[in-house]
């Protein structure tokens, strides 16, 4: 446990003016008193390099918590530190991870682009209670956990490829639910 302060003007980590000087425990627990109720998942089959900078995305817009869906291991280097200011759970199994959010009355939205059953997320009226989910760079979401997801929806391409990397997509994503019911 740290109890540590730092000195502000030597304090390197990549954070903002009012967290630096304080301990990792301290920036976390300041962060806990405003968490915005979406929480994010990462269905990490392959061990994907993106799911470090989804976790620092999910950072970034103070998500109450990331559900890591599969492998424990990821690229941390890619999180910057991140997930150290983040409640980060691990759920070996789907079906695990799904009686969790239906317990707690969740919305599950699949970002995924590959289903006939997506439909654009520019028309998604999202809930406060929403959990995102997002698959590997590869291979996307398993049909087992699109199958179980409440809604299916994809971002909008207008260049050549027919999707945006899985980082970036969740980045989008989670600021189209910001915009909705915290801006």
């Amino acid at each position: 446990m740290e109890d540590f302060e730092l000195d502000p003007t030597l304090d390197t980590r990549n954070l903002r003016d009012e967290f630096k000087g304080l301990s990792n425990e301290a920036v976390k627990n300041n962060l806990d008193e405003k968490r915005v109720s979406l929480e994010i998942a990462i269905e990490n089959v392959d061990h994907d390099f993106n799911v470090g900078t989804i976790v620092r995305s999910a950072n970034n817009f103070n998500v109450q918590a990331v559900h890591i869906i599969g492998k424990k291991k990821y690229n941390r280097r890619g999180a910057m530190c991140t997930d150290k200011y983040l409640t980060i759970k691990y759920w070996s199994e789907v079906k695990d991870f799904m009686d969790d959010q239906r317990r707690r009355h969740r919305d599950v939205v699949a970002i995924e682009n590959n289903t006939e059953r997506a439909k654009p997320i520019h028309d998604k009226k999202f809930v406060q209670e929403t959990t995102l989910v997002f698959g590997s760079e590869g291979n996307g979401i398993s049909s087992e956990l699109l199958e179980k997801a409440d809604d299916v929806r994809y971002i909008e391409s207008l260049g050549s490829t027919r999707s945006l990397n899985v980082g970036v997509a969740a980045g989008v994503a989670m600021y189209e639910w910001v915009r909705q019911q915290v801006l």
